[in-house]
């Protein structure tokens, strides 16, 4: 059976970010595993049901283990560091704060016990919304480098720049998230080399979506075309073996499925 890591930063990552991309590489029958930085105690509870930063932060593990296991993840280990939060001086022991090579060190050992056909984790050049999604997407970069089998495939999670562009224009139309909307988010279309189709699996990926109750999603303000567009297709750079160009990709597995 092929297996698959996917690394993120904070929980809802994987379910807003990589939902899709896990629903259909389980529902193929790929092993998917999570592994997840920080418990995404410095975020916002929009559901105003946690009171302090300790028990969002119980509440974030509790729903990244319900989400994955809605979207088909054998499970989902979480390493432990501090969330960075978005600006200001971070916490010493945070994502962001700690030395690099101790993050590295972190995602190397569950790649180690997992051997993975495949990783896949945050751009760290596009996905520059959180400081901490950079940080996570780097240290992969070189924990791969450092503990992957040499067949095994590394792919950035990213954004379509297109998209991108649509979906801000309709955040600022609603006054929502004035955080983001000025941003440059994405990469530009002509640097995607992969896109998985997950149209069959949008029922579980809302379900996913739905398991983050303390937090709004960001599809959750817009229109419901752009809504569809942006769950039904993963966009997605990879980045060993290097992309030779040439059609799209379709799966992140020759013939394992994903």
């Amino acid at each position: 059976m092929a297996r698959m890591l996917v690394v993120v930063a904070h929980p809802d990552d994987e379910t807003f970010g990589t939902g899709s991309v896990i629903a259909a590489a389980a529902a193929a029958g790929v092993d998917v595993h999570v592994c997840c930085a920080t418990r995404g105690e410095a975020g916002e509870d929009t559901s105003g049901t946690t009171g302090s930063p300790g028990e969002l932060a119980a509440a974030r593990e509790a729903e990244l283990h319900t989400a994955a296991a809605v979207l088909g993840a054998s499970g989902a280990t979480v390493l432990g560091f501090a969330d960075s939060d978005m600006e200001g001086a971070p916490p010493p022991d945070s994502l962001v704060a700690v030395p690099i090579d101790d993050v590295i060190a972190a995602v190397a050992a569950r790649i180690t016990a997992l051997a993975p056909d495949v990783v896949v984790t945050l751009d760290p050049v596009s996905i520059n919304d959180h400081r901490d999604h950079m940080r996570i997407g780097e240290a992969t970069t070189h924990a791969f480098a450092r503990a992957a089998p040499a067949s095994s495939r590394l792919y950035y999670w990213t954004l379509k720049r297109s998209l991108m562009v649509r979906w801000q224009a309709e955040m600022k139309a609603r006054g929502a998230l004035p955080g983001y909307v000025d941003l440059e988010l994405g990469r530009p279309d002509d640097e995607i080399t992969t896109v998985i189709d997950a149209e069959h699996l949008l029922d579980v990926r809302r379900a996913g979506i739905a398991a983050h109750r303390t937090q709004t999603s960001p599809f959750a303000s817009v229109s419901s075309d752009l809504e569809r567009e942006l769950l039904v297709e993963s966009h997605l750079v990879r980045v060993v073996p290097a992309w030779p160009g040439g059609p799209l990709e379709t799966s992140l597995f020759d013939g394992a499925g994903g």
